[in-house]
């Protein structure tokens, strides 16, 4: 414990004047993380401790050793511990983006480099925030995390604001976060989350292919179907959009063509929720004012999983194989490595 609280006071001591409130908070919630910790082993053998949460704790360690056994993924102490922190997300993330622009604006850190949201452990400060970017012209949007990455530094726990989720889920998320300890670039949050989401999707696949259920295969293709459909709402807005700012209309003309199509984009969401039986799981995203800041939250996680996909058919689906290519990739100066993802996501063998 000791050598987590030095390594996080050495991250407070890089924050430099401006950004040392922000820091201060964000030790603040990795040590309120850490005090609510315990191994998952000695949990299971707590008689205190209510069966059904066992059954999910043991649930968890069986996807865990699967990660590593058969995904590659990093076989460390990782999401071997739990904590329950009484809250239902662990951060709120702050995305911003200017009134007339998709690009998201980036925040700058000492150890993770820029990335394209704020993290906050408390929603009031999260909230906050957002205002006082919404008060300087920002499109914002503020979103409930289930789980971060310290990206290795430290072993991250798994935390009560995921563990009842249903097994596919569980797997999809404990997959996500472990891939963004085997490669990580500072400064690209799009081809990071892209990466990690590639990874999720072909290890839940194997996972159920392997463990799961008729029923677990039946109810995970019907929530990849309404994410694929969900996003591709996102992205017909985003380009829609795009295009609209970097014409040479008036601001005004501008700002009453961008209400139309988020107003279109809420009522396709709700004629898309008939056909997916009212299914609801994208109702709080959509309870905020919408606006370009909510595109980028979607962005980022998908507008590079075409080339990522086209890059583990290309090494045979072969996961190993497929994480020493994009290792070589993340090694490539930012526009040859963009240039490389778009011809992947271009070439045809891309979704």
């Amino acid at each position: 414990m000791m050598r987590r609280v030095c390594a996080l006071l050495s991250l407070l001591l890089l924050s430099g004047c401006g950004n040392f409130s922000y820091y201060l908070q964000s030790v603040g919630g990795q040590l309120e993380i850490w005090r609510r910790e315990a191994p998952i082993e000695q949990l299971l053998e707590d008689p205190a401790i209510a069966p059904p949460l066992k059954a999910q704790l043991q649930r968890a360690l069986r996807i865990r050793d699967y990660a590593s056994r058969e995904l590659g993924l990093p076989d460390n102490r990782s999401y071997r511990g739990y904590a329950d922190l009484a809250r239902p997300f662990v951060v709120w993330n702050v995305f911003a983006a200017p009134e007339f622009s998709v690009v998201p604006r980036q925040w700058c850190f000492a150890v993770a480099g820029c990335v394209n949201y704020r993290g906050y452990f408390d929603e009031a400060e999260a909230s906050a925030y957002a205002r006082a970017l919404a008060a300087e012209g920002y499109d914002v949007y503020i979103g409930g995390v289930p789980a971060y990455s310290t990206i290795g530094w430290f072993a991250d726990p798994v935390l009560n604001t995921f563990i009842h989720y249903p097994q596919p889920e569980l797997a999809r998320l404990l997959f996500h976060e472990l891939a963004h300890q085997v490669v990580y670039v500072r400064d690209d949050t799009v081809f990071n989350e892209s990466f990690a989401t590639v990874v999720e999707q072909a290890g839940v696949a194997r996972w159920l292919a392997q463990h799961g259920s008729d029923a677990d295969r039946e109810q995970f293709a019907k929530m990849q179907r309404y994410r694929q459909d969900f996003r591709r709402l996102v992205t017909q807005t985003r380009a829609e959009l795009a295009a609209l700012y970097a014409g040479d209309a008036e601001p005004e003309h501008k700002r009453r063509l961008k209400a139309a199509a988020f107003a279109a984009l809420r009522r396709e969401h709700l004629a898309r929720k008939i056909d997916w039986g009212g299914y609801s799981g994208f109702d709080r995203w959509f309870a905020q004012p919408l606006g370009n800041a909510h595109l980028a939250s979607v962005a980022i996680y998908t507008q590079q999983v075409p080339a990522f996909v086209a890059l583990l058919r290309e090494n045979g689906n072969d996961l190993p194989r497929f994480y020493a290519a994009v290792r070589a990739l993340a090694a490539l100066p930012a526009d040859t490595r963009n240039a490389r993802l778009a011809a992947l996501a271009t070439d045809g063998t891309g979704p």
